[in-house]
């Protein structure tokens, strides 16, 4: 019996001795920790790391779709077809074509298609170049120094178009 109620008497002992533990000292405000959990003269209290701080929404990631263009033309005739912003290669190149076709072209070529970048036509007195680029200006600079290392004289520009990708989310 008396190892019954010294063991009681242990229990009981050991509630009250954790009742008087605190996880932040007791001494310091919320939000704060006490380093010494009271037992020092001065109670130096610091800020507990991340409380009450929310933490920003995470936005979600950039989801883009690639754009698809094509120009394609007959030589004999000088007609050109294109097409741009489509969803694939395939598509835009035969969009390219009946767009051709339905100017009154007979032998249409694809002459170049792109994906998320910009073509430029460019022509001189005799010939004529098609690039694409990235960029608009690098495609008309690239057409216009192409026609130009033909050696073809009176470059320029006929025409520029683009293909850029989109944003879904």
């Amino acid at each position: 019996m008396k190892t019954l109620a010294r063991a009681l008497l242990m229990m009981v002992a050991g509630l009250l001795w954790n009742g008087l533990v605190h996880a932040e000292g007791g001494f310091c405000p919320p939000g704060t920790i006490d380093h010494n959990n009271g037992r020092a003269a001065a109670i130096v209290c610091s800020p507990i790391p991340g409380y009450g701080q929310q933490q920003a929404p995470q936005q979600p990631a950039e989801v883009w779709q690639d754009r698809y263009g094509a120009i394609a033309g007959d030589d004999k005739k000088g007609i050109l077809g294109l097409a741009t912003d489509m969803r694939a290669e395939g598509a835009a190149k035969d969009a390219a074509m009946v767009y051709c076709n339905a100017k009154g072209g007979v032998a249409c070529k694809v002459k170049i298609a792109f994906r998320n970048a910009c073509a430029a036509f460019s022509t001189g007195d005799t010939q004529y170049t098609v690039v694409a680029r990235p960029r608009l200006e690098d495609a008309i600079s690239a057409g216009i120094k192409g026609c130009m290392d033909t050696g073809d004289r009176n470059c320029r520009t006929a025409l520029k178009v683009c293909s850029t990708p989109v944003r879904v989310q």
